[in-house]
């Protein structure tokens, strides 16, 4: 099993969270996603033999752009506020980005 994080633009509160885990979990060979939304980091793990790129289109087409984490030390702790404050109209009903 191997990990790969991503910096992901975009996400503000709870439901981002929620979206950018719908968005990569049901992709091929994906088993766990972990979100740091103060940071932005997405740690996705699993057997990722196609790369990142799969997981960067599945984020792209949810509306959140990302790229690969060049310090992939960072800590990514799961992380999911409520959603108070946020504004409908966006992805998802999520206007916050």
């Amino acid at each position: 099993m191997s990990t790969m994080d991503l910096q992901v633009e975009g996400m503000s509160c709870g439901a981002c969270v929620k979206h950018v885990t719908q968005a990569l979990q049901p992709l091929a060979g994906v088993r766990g996603v972990e979100v740091d939304l103060s940071s932005g980091l997405v740690r996705v793990s699993g057997e990722l033999a196609q790369g990142s790129a799969p997981l960067l289109v599945a984020l792209r087409d949810a509306g959140y752009p990302a790229k690969l984490a060049t310090d992939a030390s960072t800590p990514v702790a799961t992380s999911q506020p409520k959603a108070s404050g946020c504004h409908n109209g966006g992805a998802g009903g999520c206007g916050c980005r």
